[in-house]
């Protein structure tokens, strides 16, 4: 016989998910609603209104793919790319991996546009690489997941669009955490997910498409190769039509308008603010213990930070210690980084002054007792 769930309530300090907000929890206990219901369609326009609030955008299309942040990374990559289009990537970690691996599916010419992990790219190497050969597509990481690394955003839509192609931007890690200015930057596609910054349970991909990025999904010759993720479709379900496309993920919703109105009731620069003061803690925590930081401070990003981890101590070991110990999640490096970093995440409700004092002091005593 199965026993009752009795799942631990975990410190949640990795790359996500991070720890959901109790108004959040109690959201999802609501009495579920048909995906066509009156009182839906109320919801899903004041979802659309809250996810602009966030994005920092006027565009009609923003709304949540049914789907995680991976989901609405292949909408955007299915939508833009028809079999033979040119796309560049900024591969400086291993979600530009990803976004590789995706377009090449879909028959795109891909091209690497590449750096070490944990560095960015400039306004000045889009550029010269766009001289050299144009692209539809330009995608970049804003928030790398894998590194930490922030990637600075203003300037490379104008250059982007002066050689005729779109910009496309990776904000899963830096949505509710960092400023994503869509409008401002003039960013043409953008997704992230719910389970990081937002700090919802994982399951929806917010997106935005911009105008440029909407024309050229119009102009299509090809129909979008992926049925589920075809956005002209799922236009029709978000738009006024409210045209049946597929069965929403109904709790889901009630998850995201809860978690944005708390997005909402902080406010933009005091929720920025925040991450920013709680990592600055962090770093400084990190740095009296003797550990090492892998990513300058110029480009470090706020939610999720890369640690060096010491050659004297097994970094599993440690990480589950932790974890058994004193209930707190980090996780350790992917790629080129796997066993040599670990990765804590300072998302949302995660991103709090207790759980960074808490987790100090744990590492603290396990390093000493390690060397």
């Amino acid at each position: 016989m199965y026993t009752d769930l009795n799942t631990p309530e975990r410190i949640l300090l990795g790359p996500g998910p991070s720890m959901v907000h109790p108004r959040v929890l109690r959201a999802m206990a609501h009495p579920l609603l048909g995906h066509l219901d009156p009182e839906f369609i109320t919801l899903m326009n004041e979802v659309q209104d809250l996810l602009r609030y966030v994005f920092q955008t006027e565009n009609p299309i923003t709304f949540p793919v049914s789907g995680t942040g991976s989901a609405s990374m292949e909408s955007a990559v299915a939508n833009l790319l028809e079999p033979g289009d040119s796309i560049l990537i900024g591969v400086n970690g291993y979600f530009g991996e990803r976004l590789c691996n995706m377009a090449g599916r879909y028959g795109a010419t891909v091209r690497r546009l590449e750096r070490p992990w944990g560095q960015i790219f400039d306004v000045q190497e889009i550029d010269a690489a766009l001289r050299q050969k144009p692209a539809k597509v330009v995608a970049l990481v804003h928030a790398e997941t894998s590194t930490g690394a922030l990637q600075p955003l203003e300037g490379m839509a104008e250059v982007i669009h002066k050689h005729g192609g779109l910009l496309l931007v990776d904000c899963v890690t830096s949505l509710g955490g960092v400023p994503v200015k869509i409008d401002e930057w003039d960013i043409d596609i953008a997704y992230s997910g719910t389970q990081k910054c937002l700090s919802c349970p994982p399951g929806l991909g917010p997106l935005t498409v911009g105008e440029r990025a909407r024309e050229a999904i119009r102009r299509r010759k090809t129909q979008v190769a992926n049925w589920y993720l075809d956005l002209t479709m799922i236009e029709s379900y978000w738009g006024k039509e409210r045209t049946y496309h597929h069965t929403a993920p109904i709790t889901m919703n009630f998850a995201l308008r809860e978690a944005l109105r708390l997005v909402q009731e902080e406010g933009l620069e005091a929720r920025f603010e925040r991450h920013r003061a709680n990592s600055a803690l962090l770093w400084q925590g990190l740095a009296d213990l003797g550990l090492d930081l892998i990513v300058p401070v110029a480009h470090r990003l706020p939610t999720l930070t890369t640690v060096s981890v010491p050659d004297e101590v097994d970094e599993a070991v440690l990480r589950r210690r932790l974890l058994d110990e004193y209930n707190i999640e980090v996780a350790g490096g992917l790629g080129a980084f796997k066993g040599k970093a670990w990765r804590i995440g300072l998302m949302g409700y995660s991103s709090r002054r207790e759980s960074v004092t808490l987790l100090i002091s744990a590492l603290s005593r396990l390093i000493k007792e390690t060397r």
